[in-house]
């Protein structure tokens, strides 16, 4: 019996997409540079069971497998490999439970962020984790990858709210790790262990997720610098003194200007770089004040503080045109992501700004600046191979400069394929070696996202 028919003997036929003109259009992420298979087949499963089937069939067959969200990622971690099962949990997307007294959600795998961010809203409940993608992008998505997001800085990233999970291994057993409570320390801690795993160690079908109160609304302001330099000893100085900002967001002079020509914001052309900060403490108009200070004596030369969550808004609205003003100036975009210690952040945008000088290419820099977080993005024409490989060599001059700077070469986005050469460069030989281990344990064929982190 071939591929399809097994397939078939556990899935409905809606369940099963064979025509290549519908299977292409799922071979690939949102990531340059990543090179992307061709699926034997795509299956959208709604059921654990479902899930079950296809794992067993593929383990039987020895064919690889590889789990998809949205497809919004930026690593290239969802790209298919040729003559793969694409398996695509997008109709997996119902919300089990919102319990507000243990303040817990279960959700299955294809449910988008934005979409339980609300229902959890209406429990008066919050779900923290916020990726830029957070309209388009799923709960699984954001567990595979680890995601983060603008809020990152006080509530910290997806890993911090899984609770537990559901996972379906590669020989089709389901495993269930975690708990519900508050605490619990019962051996290994495995659910960590799937998240960022980017689906190489088994599908997540099922996730506890822990939830916040809902916080008060919060406050901006907006803080022009002459300098990065001064921008960041700002950034610094905000985060030594103890606060606690929901929001702390950096844009250097090129995104900046970006952003002014698509959308006339009006700032100064002689603001090298903007700082944007929000609070949602109960009283953030007096958290303002104080930052507000720390900005000028950092050197800032104008801060602007909202007086209402409409004015914030306003404020909060460069940033959020940022990639989009960004794309605009060439025909693609390489979004780097590298994280660095906060104390060594002007570095990091400094140094980054030498590369692009040094091969002629437009890089504007975005980062959640409270957690040391950049996004280099890097335009260039896609169609001119030469601006192509500067744009790549460049993108590989960024990660290393993250590394020397003591930091990370994904803080959000992930591996994938984009950076799995780089993976090997930070953990060394000893933690490759263990990493590799493990894989082998939870994946001993070696069929669950093949290609990918290793």
């Amino acid at each position: 019996m071939d591929l399809i028919a097994r397939l078939r003997a556990g899935l409905p036929g809606e369940a099963i997409l064979t025509d290549p003109d519908v299977t292409g259009s799922y071979a690939h992420d949102m990531a340059s540079f990543c090179k992307a298979g061709t699926p034997a087949v795509v299956v959208l499963p709604r059921t654990v069971e479902e899930v079950q089937h296809i794992m067993r069939t593929a383990t039987e067959l020895r064919i690889p497998v590889v789990p998809q969200g949205a497809r919004t990622g930026l690593s290239g971690a969802a790209n298919a490999s040729d003559g793969c099962i694409v398996l695509s949990l997008v109709k997996m997307d119902r919300i089990i439970e919102i319990n507000p007294v243990d303040r817990i959600a279960v959700v299955e795998p294809g449910v988008i962020n934005a979409v339980l961010s609300r229902a959890v809203n209406e429990h008066g409940l919050y779900y923290p984790p916020d990726p830029s993608s957070w309209e388009e992008c799923s709960i699984g998505g954001n567990i595979g990858t680890a995601s983060g997001g603008l809020c990152c800085v006080k509530y910290g990233v997806t890993a911090e709210y899984v609770l537990g999970l559901d996972v379906v291994l590669a020989d089709g057993r389901l495993l269930t790790t975690g708990r519900r409570t508050a605490k619990g320390v019962a051996g290994y801690d495995l659910t960590r262990l799937f998240v960022g795993s980017e689906g190489s160690l088994g599908i997540v079908v099922r996730a506890v997720l822990a939830l916040k109160p809902e916080p008060p609304q919060q406050l901006a302001l907006a803080a022009e610098f002459p300098s990065t330099a001064a921008a960041c000893q700002a950034v610094c100085e905000i985060m030594a003194r103890g606060h606690a900002p929901s929001l702390l967001e950096l844009m250097d002079r090129t995104s900046i200007r970006a952003v002014n020509d698509m959308a006339q914001m009006g700032l100064p052309d002689s603001t090298e770089a903007l700082l944007l900060a929000a609070f949602d403490t109960p009283e953030p108009a007096a958290d303002l004040a104080a930052v507000g200070k720390l900005c000028t004596a950092a050197g800032a030369t104008e801060v602007v503080p909202a007086d209402t969550a409409a004015e914030s808004d306003l404020l909060l609205q460069a940033r959020r045109l940022t990639l989009t003003a960004l794309e605009r100036v060439k025909s693609a975009t390489m979004i780097d992501d590298v994280c660095v210690p906060r104390s060594r952040l002007a570095e990091m945008l400094d140094g980054t700004a030498a590369i692009a000088e040094k091969y002629g290419l437009t890089i504007g820099v975005c980062a959640h600046a409270g957690d040391g977080n950049t996004h280099p993005t890097v335009c260039f024409d896609a169609a001119d191979p030469d601006e192509s490989r500067r744009a790549r060599e460049s993108f590989d001059d960024i990660m290393a400069l993250g590394l020397q700077l003591g930091g990370t070469i994904t803080g959000e986005h992930g591996v994938g394929v984009l950076k799995k050469e780089w993976l090997a460069r930070e953990l060394g030989p000893v933690g490759v070696e263990l990493q590799r281990g493990i894989k082998d344990v939870f994946d001993p064929l070696g069929i669950l996202n093949p290609g990918k982190l290793f």
